[in-house]
């Protein structure tokens, strides 16, 4: 369908207004769409003018209203925990059952191929849906930085040029008040990746949240915590993420994932808490498939809450959400595929994002994620940027979201790529035979 000429325009696509780059259009539909032509040229985007009947003298392509998205980016993964359920499943769906069955599996078999061949399935299904960023949280206890982040660094070297991949450090906060941590602090500056960990409510978080800041500001690097991954109504380590940065002056960027307790607590706490993580410019990622699947879950008892945070608030008040994927085939969610699209349609019915979507929500899995990253060609449509889209036939929100759009084109620089995912029993000898 696409041509494979270096120049040629793609007519009649429906784009969601919040993802055309510097312009001045309108929408034209409810949902925040509008119709328009896209030349693309040597790889890049040329032109975007508002759709016309006249057919060009070069090769086009007449999409009929089909949706063009840019390439989802995906900053809150854990791809060195992919794909073990069938070893070390969850089989009570708890998230102290999760946490310890992942533990048992990575002092098992978390050795340098075992963890290389899954993360790099994650990454194959990321491509092949169109994906063009991975953040990945990376499990760094004791010797298993070493081998996980040695392995980060290969697959980052070998995907270059199709998929930036960023990497956080994932340990708990007291750790980086020990020598171990501080070397781990040293080896994530080395690698160019992020530091994190998970923040638990506990006498000392403010003095660890402390050591975390200053062992970032000395290494002149970005933070990104788990935080409030619960439905604890006293758990308010958001709060105290936003106070730390305030008391440190870090300057850099900080992400918070999860933040799940917000939603259950009072308003005035979270009128509190979003007044400190607006203050210290702090963005939130929610993960409402993996929530969903863990938080108030009780054995022969039906869930009362979602586990997501409270996006429309934190919106409302112009503090930066993404939605992410999380956990994939892992005991902390035994499903998922690496879908930006799945994510996306979960996080629309999961957290109600309808409608319109055009305006904001749109960009949760594409523009807010890549700013948020410090990846400013990414997840966005606009002139000179590299032609990096998927291409839809559903010609509406509520056909896009509907259906699974497994017939959908990626294009990288203007070309189709192969979409066909990588085969579960590529990991068969893993999986079957530990």
């Amino acid at each position: 369908m696409i041509p494979s000429s270096d120049r040629y325009w793609l007519k009649n696509a429906h784009v969601p207004v919040a993802l055309i780059e510097n312009s001045n259009f309108s929408a034209q539909t409810r949902e925040g769409l509008c119709l328009v032509d896209l030349e693309i040229a040597e790889g890049k985007i040329s032109q975007i003018i508002p759709a016309s009947g006249n057919n060009p003298e070069v090769a086009f392509v007449d999409l009929r209203k089909g949706i063009v998205f840019p390439g989802f980016v995906d900053m809150h993964t854990h791809l060195d925990k992919g794909h073990i359920w069938e070893r070390s499943p969850n089989l009570d769906g708890t998230f102290d059952n999760a946490l310890a069955t992942a533990i048992a599996d990575s002092q098992q078999y978390w050795r340098e191929e075992d963890v290389y061949r899954r993360m790099e399935f994650g990454i194959k299904c990321s491509y092949a849906r169109g994906t063009t960023a991975i953040r990945t949280h990376i499990d760094s206890f004791g010797e298993q930085a070493d081998i996980s982040f040695g392995v980060f660094k290969s697959l980052q070297k070998e995907w270059a040029d199709r998929v930036i991949l960023q990497a956080v450090s994932l340990v708990s906060l007291d750790y980086y008040q020990t020598p171990e941590g501080v070397a781990l602090a040293d080896k994530v500056a080395e690698v160019g990746g992020i530091l994190g960990g998970v923040a638990y409510m506990n006498p000392d978080l403010d003095s660890q949240l402390d050591a975390v800041f200053s062992l970032a500001k000395e290494r002149g690097l970005n933070l990104d915590f788990h935080a409030d991954e619960n439905g604890d109504i006293d758990s308010i380590c958001l709060q105290k993420i936003g106070a730390a940065a305030l008391r440190n002056e870090f300057a850099g960027q900080i992400i918070c994932g999860h933040c799940c307790s917000l939603a259950v607590q009072p308003q005035e706490v979270v009128a509190q808490t979003i007044s400190a993580i607006k203050a210290a410019n702090v963005g939130v990622v929610s993960l409402p498939m993996c929530n969903l699947y863990l938080q108030d879950r009780q054995a022969l008892r039906t869930p009362f809450w979602r586990g997501v945070t409270d996006v429309h608030e934190l919106k409302q008040q112009g503090i930066p959400v993404a939605f992410a994927s999380d956990n994939c085939r892992d005991p902390f969610y035994g499903f998922g595929d690496h879908d930006g699209l799945e994510v996306f349609t979960q996080a629309v019915r999961i957290a109600h994002l309808d409608t319109p979507y055009g305006d904001y929500w749109c960009c949760s899995v594409t523009k807010t994620p890549a700013d948020l990253m410090g990846l400013p060609n990414l997840g966005r449509i606009g002139i000179g940027l590299p032609a990096d889209l998927i291409l839809f036939k559903a010609r509406y929100f509520s056909e896009l979201l509907s259906r699974s759009q497994s017939d959908r084109i990626v294009l990288r620089r203007g070309k189709s790529i192969d979409t066909t995912l990588p085969d579960y029993a590529e990991l068969d000898d893993l999986v079957f035979n530990a």
